[in-house]
């Protein structure tokens, strides 16, 4: 059974930071590209940045961009968002998601976490 795990969010002040893990079993996590998306209330899931399988390759949403940073241990099968310099537009439930597309950025995602909230206030 494939599961992916999000842990670490919670409330921060704007500028503070926060470091989001994902924890995957289940599978074998270096095969897949793994991305972090983001929900905020009423709105749509956002991508907010993704990683390559080998973790050689990151790309980042132009918001994020400079101020988080996307990693992963292929070794504990974990994949990592560093968030600095937050804000409170920022504020979301946010998701890591896996995909074996071997294509980049990946088409499509195939197993999702449950989420966990990130909450930045001003």
């Amino acid at each position: 059974q494939v599961q992916l795990v999000e842990s670490g969010g919670g409330l921060v002040q704007a500028g503070g930071s926060l470091r989001l893990e994902c924890a995957a079993s289940g599978l074998t996590f270096s095969t897949y590209a793994m991305s972090w998306f983001r929900q905020a209330p009423g709105k749509d899931r956002d991508f907010v940045g993704g990683i390559s399988r080998s973790g050689d390759i990151t790309h980042y949403a132009d918001s994020v961009k400079d101020r988080f940073t996307i990693s992963r241990h292929n070794a504990n099968n974990t994949g990592y968002l560093q968030m600095n310099s937050l804000k409170p537009e920022d504020t979301a439930v946010y998701y890591c998601g896996v995909s074996y597309s071997r294509t980049w950025p990946p088409q499509g995602y195939n197993y999702w976490g449950q989420g966990t909230q990130v909450t930045v206030s001003s």
